[in-house]
């Protein structure tokens, strides 16, 4: 079995000086609620592989404080094909993940992740900032994942 946890960043500065989306950070009750989602997640004992995130600064920001609340002490993937991705590109850089891998976090944006999710689960919301998916794949490789061995266990906002 592989585990996917699907994260979207928590809540970004929109009032930022930054004028290019990529610089936005993450406000402090964005840093506080990752810190909380982390811990709750961290209840679970999910036993994470490999964290993957989005270069941009808010969604690095949410990978670091998810790896630091759960003692994720190797280096955080940061894909640049993560930031503005379409949905084949979201799946290839899942798939391109080695077998040795059998529980990973992505860290990413909406659109994208919404489409990730209704792509590999039917899922019918909009994925909310902070939010967290959860999705068992009955497979022993990430190349096998697809939606007909995909179950999403639970999704948290």
């Amino acid at each position: 079995m592989k585990r996917l946890f699907i994260i979207r960043h928590t809540k970004k500065d929109r009032e930022s000086s930054n004028e290019y989306d990529y610089d936005i950070e993450l406000t402090e009750e964005g840093k506080q609620k990752a810190k909380d989602m982390a811990k709750e997640l961290a209840k679970s004992n999910p036993n994470i592989d490999l964290i993957v995130s989005s270069p941009a600064i808010r969604t690095r920001q949410t990978a670091e404080i998810f790896a630091k609340e759960l003692n994720y002490d190797k280096t955080i993937m940061l894909n640049e094909v993560l930031y503005m991705a379409f949905v084949n590109e979201m799946i290839e850089t899942i798939t391109y993940t080695y077998d040795t891998v059998d529980s990973m976090i992505l860290v990413g944006h909406n659109p994208s992740l919404t489409a990730l999710a209704i792509t590999l689960v039917g899922f019918k919301e909009k994925f909310e900032e902070g939010a967290i998916m959860q999705i068992d794949f009955d497979c022993n490789s990430w190349i096998d994942i697809d939606k007909t061995n995909a179950t999403m266990v639970s999704y948290k906002k």
